[in-house]
């Protein structure tokens, strides 16, 4: 026997614990309950069924207490509300969706205010892509320059050599090298055929630490002894026996080593870098740059170079630069008013390769140096910012900051120009020096 209460035959009182006597769930009839009409009827499980089975005749009949509104979810006016998505609790009605801001049926929220635009960081931004690809295109255009020079002369073969002073001192040689020309190329710029290569045009550029820089021309028919030297080639020593020649010989017998030994002992000037341009590399800078343009004071003709010019300024291309600086039996004056026609040229030259329409014009600048370091030759140890160095000391003579002259010339012997030893000597002691150049060259 159990001493628990029969919780059937309690009429009242506490009935916590107990159950209901109803066959209806007493949470049911205590609780409101709401049902989804959008809400998809849950299938009726198999416990549904046993319940419906089990208290289907104990259910509340229409008319009793505890009726229930019918519901989709049960027979015959009750709805257990276990399986149609029924929810205690909640307010009577359909439940709607979407109620709150923004959504259909209520306010709409403000949209949201864009962020302000961040210049400041934007245009930092900016500036930092365009150094690094400034940075980027620079370094590259460094290693594809520096990749075309030739450096084909070794200034370590040069013997006897003088001592150094301040500054830096280049022998720039324009040569009448023909290599890589075609049959056409060399009759439409009258270089003729020769074997081999001579010196056309030669320079001393002197590039001061301190004071100006200057510019000297060498007249190919300077005359010169020939010292002593060692074979660019063979290395074989050979002694110097007092021969005197042409300038532009000394080039012709043994190559620019020979050339740099025979400036540097007839002058007592020290040669730090060669640098030398050939006929068709002088006349692909021209055009690359568009032409140049001369101010010719008079008229001339010379068969040989191919020089036709009429008195007056007009641009220059290629052909007729090469033409220009080449013509020598044109004037009176022979190799002297050549080197002037020279320098002036390369003057100008320099102004127009040096104008930002050719320096920050890709399409120029790059066809520019291209046409100028295929054809460029210089010692071992030149590297492309001295290239660059000597370029601006040229550009900075022909604008005035600076000396241009030739070489100071005392007389002439059997069609050979003499120079004057005495001014020679006072000219290279301001160049070690780096003092202004006060002497006068040859007229």
């Amino acid at each position: 026997m159990s001493d628990w209460r029969d919780a059937r035959t309690e009429g009242n009182g506490d009935r916590h614990g107990y159950g209901s006597g109803s066959a209806q769930p007493e949470g049911a009839r205590v609780m409101r309950h709401v049902q989804r009409p959008d809400a998809v009827p849950r299938q009726p499980s198999y416990d549904d069924n046993v319940y419906d089975d089990l208290y289907r005749d104990q259910r509340p009949q229409p008319g009793q207490p505890g009726q229930h509104a019918q519901g989709p979810g049960g027979p015959e006016g009750y709805d257990s509300g276990y399986n149609t998505g029924q929810v205690y609790g909640s307010p009577a009605g359909p439940r709607r969706g979407g109620q709150g801001p923004g959504g259909p049926q209520g306010p709409q929220a403000p949209p949201r205010p864009k962020p302000p635009v961040n210049w400041k960081k934007r245009i930092t931004w900016g500036l930092v892509t365009f150094l690094a690809l400034l940075i980027v295109v620079s370094v590259s255009t460094y290693f594809w320059a520096d990749s075309k020079l030739k450096r084909e002369v070794d200034l370590s073969k040069v013997i006897e050599r003088p001592a150094g002073g301040k500054g830096t001192n280049y022998l720039i040689v324009g040569s009448d090298s023909r290599e890589g020309m075609s049959d056409e190329e060399k009759k439409k710029l009258h270089t003729g055929s020769a074997e081999g290569k001579r010196t056309d045009s030669m320079m001393i550029l002197h590039v001061a630490d301190d004071g100006g820089n200057t510019m000297i021309s060498l007249p190919r028919d300077s005359n010169v002894t020939i010292p002593s030297f060692k074979g660019a080639e063979s290395g074989k020593l050979y002694p110097g026996t007092g021969r005197q020649v042409k300038l532009n010989a000394a080039y012709a017998e043994d190559g620019p080593e020979l050339l740099v030994r025979t400036v540097e002992a007839n002058t007592g000037l020290r040669i730090d870098h060669y640098a030398e341009i050939g006929f068709g590399g002088f006349a692909k800078i021209v055009d690359a740059v568009g032409g140049v343009e001369m101010d010719i004071p008079k008229a001339f003709r010379d068969k040989k170079s191919g020089a036709d010019f009429e008195a007056g300024k007009q641009t220059l291309n290629g052909e007729e630069a090469l033409a220009f600086v080449r013509t020598r039996y044109a004037f009176a004056g022979s190799d002297l008013d050549r080197t002037k026609n020279q320098q002036k040229f390369l003057a100008a030259l320099a102004n127009q390769a040096a104008t930002p329409g050719t320096v920050m014009n890709p399409f120029k600048l790059y066809p520019t140096m291209g046409a100028g370091l295929d054809t460029l030759i210089v010692d071992k140890d030149m590297g492309l910012m001295d290239v660059a160095s000597m370029f601006w000391a040229m550009k900075g003579v022909s604008g005035g900051d600076g000396t241009s002259m030739n070489m100071p010339i005392s007389g002439s012997v059997g069609g050979n120009l003499v120079w004057d030893k005495a001014k020679v000597k006072q000219l290279v002691e301001q160049l070690n020096n780096d003092e202004k150049v006060t002497v006068t060259g040859g007229n």
